[in-house]
């Protein structure tokens, strides 16, 4: 029995060794979030990854989403500058003749939120998706400069 669990070697199943990565899930078939079955399928689709670059004239954020159509996603803005970013993938129906070998693809909803600077110009947020890739752009304002007028010195 190995003490140092194998990363590298693929799954493994063994009822002996406590670091063996098929854990068995008492509750996978009741409906409850914590379950260790449902955090696994679902943590690629819940933990949904975002690019966010600052540009001088705008925040723009890019949204993986792939399979997901727009309808499907909602971006909102609330008053306190934070950009909210939602939506849900449904899990495939089953038919019950089916034999599922691997299940692998993400279900679920997820959410991400993200607060802006005071510069960004909250009425004129736009997104796009095209090819499962979303991107919100936020432009910003323009931040003037104080005027800086030089006093001569006499004497």
């Amino acid at each position: 029995m190995s003490l140092i669990p194998s990363f590298f070697g693929g799954r493994r199943s063994n009822i002996f060794d406590p670091f063996s990565l098929d854990v068995w899930d008492p509750f996978k078939d009741f409906p409850f979030p914590n379950s260790l079955s449902t955090s696994q399928e679902n943590s690629a689709f819940v933990s949904t990854r975002v690019d966010w670059k600052e540009t001088p004239e705008a925040h723009v954020f890019k949204v993986d989403l792939p399979g997901l159509k727009k309808e499907e996603v909602k971006v909102e803005i609330e008053d306190d500058r934070v950009l909210q970013i939602s939506g849900e993938r449904s899990v495939e129906k089953e038919d019950k003749s089916d034999t599922w070998h691997r299940m692998e693809r993400s279900s679920g909803k997820f959410l991400r939120r993200f607060r802006l600077s005071e510069n960004a110009k909250m009425d004129q947020v736009k997104a796009s998706m095209e090819n499962g890739v979303l991107t919100v752009t936020v432009p910003k304002e323009e931040i003037k400069k104080p005027d800086v007028k030089t006093i001569e010195i006499s004497g």
